[in-house]
């Protein structure tokens, strides 16, 4: 009996060792949409932890990367824990952040002089643990970086928010070569939603889901992310008329 106790009191041991030495305990190995015809595109209903997506503008311009920036942050913002956003140009408009759910108080800003000092801290970060997402700005990603950015992220279990960002589009040419990122995403600007009466309606992006691991591409055209980083479908996209959100706080 005393030998029977002293091992159910070592295997505890055992559990909280390995508990402590892992980080933080995810409840879930994905982060849904909450949009079905999104998750369902996804392998495990979302995007996956431990793993990195990438995300770029559909276009040159610098609207469409600031979409592209805006759709990683409403990920990140549903996430639990601090986040930590890795970049070299000074030009991130944090107001727009806290807009699709980002508040200020829950970013850790690193700032860097040199890119490849952004994916060094990126790696860092990710390998740290216990973060809701890492975020980094990157113009190239080569694939020897991109594989130790996956490494990191499975290691701790955090998920990895790569935003490519180019100053000339010859600078494009590597998005979609490396083969490591789970999910790779391009993100252009629509029409505003409609709206009744003069004003501005909410705005609305065309998702390009380029290349999932185990699934195949789509295209989405969604609304843009809300005060809650949420996402909604637009069910009737095709003429632009009574569109529909289906939408919920998976946070």
């Amino acid at each position: 009996m005393a030998q029977t106790a002293a091992n159910a009191i070592i295997s505890d041991l055992r559990d909280r060792i390995q508990h402590l030495e892992s980080g933080v305990a995810r409840p879930k190995t994905v982060l849904p949409f909450g949009v079905r015809e999104l998750d369902e595109r996804l392998p495990g209903g979302g995007l996956a932890y431990g793993a990195i997506h990438e995300f770029a503008g559909g276009g040159a311009g610098a609207v469409d990367g600031a979409a592209a920036a805006m759709f990683a942050g409403g990920i990140a913002a549903r996430t639990k824990g601090k986040i930590v956003w890795c970049l070299a140009r000074t030009d991130l408009f944090a107001p727009a952040l806290a807009q699709v759910g980002l508040h200020p108080d829950r970013v850790i800003y690193v700032e860097a002089i040199r890119e490849k000092y952004v994916l060094e801290a990126c790696e860092e970060a990710l390998r740290f643990g216990g973060l809701g997402a890492v975020v980094a700005e990157t113009v190239r990603l080569p694939m020897v970086i991109s594989r130790r950015l996956q490494l990191a992220a499975e290691g701790s279990g955090t998920i990895g928010l790569l935003v490519r960002r180019w100053r000339r589009q010859t600078e494009a040419g590597d998005f979609g070569h490396p083969a490591t990122a789970a999910t790779r995403w391009r993100i252009s600007v629509l029409p505003s939603e409609p709206l009744p009466v003069p004003g501005v309606g909410r705005a609305r992006w065309l998702a390009e889901l380029i290349r999932v691991k185990a699934g195949e591409s789509a295209d989405f055209e969604i609304g843009a992310c809300d005060a809650q980083g949420r996402i909604s479908f637009l069910s009737d996209a095709g003429d632009g008329s009574d569109q529909t959100s289906r939408s919920v706080n998976t946070g």
